[in-house]
């Protein structure tokens, strides 16, 4: 028998020789939430933020266009997740030398004062352009924090757990990550209804990040009665611990070609079909669908209480037939059902804009050298120089869909709704005044052939198909348990215990905090970009059938094996 089949074996004794219903002890019961509750925190900060773009946008980037402020809000969110991939060398190199417990306390108290600084920070219009770099370099500090928090956890809680439960135990960090978006959903729903809109706009947004600090104290509380990882223990009692952890997970092509096909076989797409469920949905409901904030998210909120045990269930199953099936088999599925699944949550939640672009179809005809991309980080530029400038930047900022069709070089843009033609202005000679009257007037215009046409301002609640909104919203959302629920054990199997905090915490954050954070500022750039409202899935498309290919072809099974070694 060969060397891998003897350890294979070996596996399938130790799960022999396990009580068939093995109840959590005492101390694996602390180890689950201790180590939870750090993830919970996570997610709580991070859709806290998602939630509160729009108010984060206005008091921080009001110096901007309405687009470009709320781009730049969500560019912001993925700040935090572009330094997360540092994090995870940096803490997960403390928490192979050093240990798990001590680093994940370290990490948890870095994120949890970052985030509540947060609510203490003063608006663009008291500080001026220290307001949005303080918040940007807040967002930095709490994704290196967050960059070694969720390896810390997954490796402490993995390494506490029966072999034959290993994906069981690990899921509950998944399954507290929802329960920090409910939480930080209902809070702001709770904020809202007591104190009204404009209290909430004002000052009141900022409550939730306050009083986070409670939970920081308790979870901070908690983890202080662990001891350390049996089996970082045993490899310190016996000095085999690693000196270059860093070196070691990444110097040896074994290791790295590993975490490569993490990332790309399981992780990228897990991270997209993550985004794309729980953030990309709400702000398409409200920014692309007109929905109501507070109704959108009470539908995301029953969502996300019907979904969440589904993480345990697509985990206990990983038990019993392997990770690679559910998260391959989960990524297939994304990519192939993204865009009918929208295209009705267009018609369920909004049916008047769905038979208006149907029926009313708005094309924009321009000469495509004088049409910019209605995106200006520096929010200088005001779209307001050429024609196809002055219509695309009223569309976008409307979230109207629309296609581009071609014209002549020094044609005049036009605006095409249904039948009705409307010529946009010709800023060129015009001053200032002239200018700005003429595009009131062009507003003015527009709007009234949207309107004639049919394309609603808002939502019409009565319209809104509500059991058909949440069954698409659930299916979603089931999605996103699928490959989520077995990743924490895949990943700490698929690398030895020496360098597993930082071998396996490098893939889950890039994919994570790369490809998954910049999701939701990727895709409404594109939909701003190209006018189609749909436009923006093709990046969760994509990524979640690539990760299929590379995870069927390449992704190894590990729920056998021992992770002592």
């Amino acid at each position: 028998m060969s060397l891998e089949g003897e350890r294979i074996q070996n596996m399938n004794n130790q799960l022999e020789d396990l009580p068939k219903h093995h109840k959590a002890t005492k101390k694996e019961k602390l180890v689950i939430v201790a180590s939870s509750l750090g993830t919970m925190f996570e997610w709580y900060d991070f859709y806290l933020y998602g939630l509160l773009a729009t108010y984060i946008s206005s008091q921080f980037f009001s110096g901007v266009n309405d687009t470009t402020a709320f781009i730049l809000a969500l560019a912001a969110f993925a700040a935090g997740f572009a330094i997360r991939p540092f994090g995870s060398l940096v803490f997960g190199r403390l928490g192979d030398i050093v240990g798990r417990k001590y680093t994940f306390l370290v990490t948890m108290g870095l994120m949890g004062m970052s985030t509540f600084a947060v609510g203490l920070l003063p608006s663009y219009e008291t500080i001026g352009i220290a307001a949005p770099i303080i918040l940007v370099g807040l967002r930095l500090l709490q994704g290196l924090a967050v960059g070694g928090e969720y390896g810390g956890a997954a490796t402490y809680v993995a390494e506490h757990a029966p072999n034959n439960k290993r994906g069981l135990y690990t899921s509950f960090i998944q399954t507290t990550a929802t329960l920090g978006l409910i939480v930080s959903l209902m809070l702001v729903i709770g904020l809202r209804s007591v104190m009204g809109e404009e209290a909430f706009a004002d000052w009141g947004w900022r409550i939730p990040f306050l009083v986070s600090v409670l939970l920081l104290a308790i979870s901070l509380w908690i983890r202080m009665q662990l001891s350390e990882s049996p089996v970082f223990q045993k490899m310190k009692d016996e000095g085999t611990t690693s000196k270059t952890p860093i070196r070691e997970a990444f110097g040896k092509w074994k290791n790295v070609k590993f975490a490569l096909i993490a990332l790309f076989g399981a992780v990228a797409g897990q991270a997209v079909i993550g985004y794309t469920g729980q953030f990309y949905t709400l702000f398409y409901l409200v920014k692309i669908l007109k929905v109501d904030a507070g109704t959108a998210n009470i539908l995301i909120a029953i969502t996300l209480v019907i979904g969440t045990p589904f993480f345990i269930i697509f985990a206990w199953l990983s038990d019993r037939i392997g990770r690679k099936p559910i998260i391959v088999t989960a990524c297939l599925i994304a990519a192939l059902a993204y865009f009918p699944a929208f295209k009705a949550l267009t018609y369920a939640a909004n049916p008047a804009l769905a038979a208006a672009v149907e029926n009313s179809p708005v094309t924009v005809v321009a000469d495509d050298d004088e049409c910019s991309v209605q995106f200006d980080p520096i929010g200088e530029n005001k779209f307001d120089s050429t024609s196809c400038d002055i219509v695309k930047a009223y569309l976008a900022s409307h979230g109207i869909n629309y296609s581009n069709e071609g014209a002549e070089a020094g044609m005049v843009a036009q605006v095409n709704i249904g039948d009705r033609v409307i010529t946009a202005p010709d800023p060129a000679g015009l001053s200032e005044e002239e200018k700005t009257a003429a595009i009131a007037s062009f507003h003015a215009e527009i709007q009234a052939g949207l309107d004639a046409a049919g394309y609603p301002q808002m939502a019409d609640p009565e319209q809104i198909n509500k059991p058909l909104v949440l069954l698409i919203l659930v299916g979603l959302m089931i999605l996103v348990t699928a490959p989520y629920a077995p990743l924490a054990a895949m990943l700490v199997e698929m690398f030895q215990a020496r360098i597993r905090y930082t071998a396996m915490s490098l893939p889950y954050h890039i994919g994570n905090g790369w490809f998954g954070g910049f999701l939701p500022s990727a895709a409404f750039a594109m939909v701003a970009a190209t006018g189609d409202i749909y436009y923006g899935l093709w990046y969760p498309v994509v990524i979640a059938g690539m990760t299929f290919v590379v995870g069927l072809l390449f992704l190894p099974e590990t729920f056998r094996r021992n992770i002592d070694d």
